[in-house]
C-alpha cells in the first residue's frame, strides 16, 4: 500500500520491512529488548505529516499514535 505522500512511499516500504522482520524474528520469540526501527518511523511520520499539511487534509481532532506514546483512555 502506498503512503498518503508519494515520496513517503519508499519510506513506509523501508519500515514496513523493518518493523515486520523484527516483530517476527525477535518479538514473536519472547525478545522483548526495544524496536530497532523507532528512527525510521519518526522520518516517516514526519513526512507523512508535510504530506498531510501540503495536500490540506483536514486532521482536526486526529491524535497521532508512534513510538513512545500513550494510548488514550477510551
Amino acid at each position: 500500500m502506498n503512503s498518503v505522500g508519494e515520496g513517503c512511499t519508499e519510506l513506509k516500504r523501508e519500515y514496513d520491512q523493518c518493523f515486520n522482520r523484527w516483530f517476527a524474528e525477535k518479538f514473536l520469540k519472547g525478545d522483548r529488548s526495544g524496536d530497532p526501527c523507532t528512527e525510521m518511523f519518526k522520518k516517516y511520520q514526519l513526512c507523512v505529516q508535510k504530506a498531510i499539511k501540503d495536500k490540506d487534509i483536514p486532521i482536526d481532532g486526529v491524535e497521532f499514535m508512534g513510538p513512545n506514546k500513550e494510548k488514550p483512555e477510551s
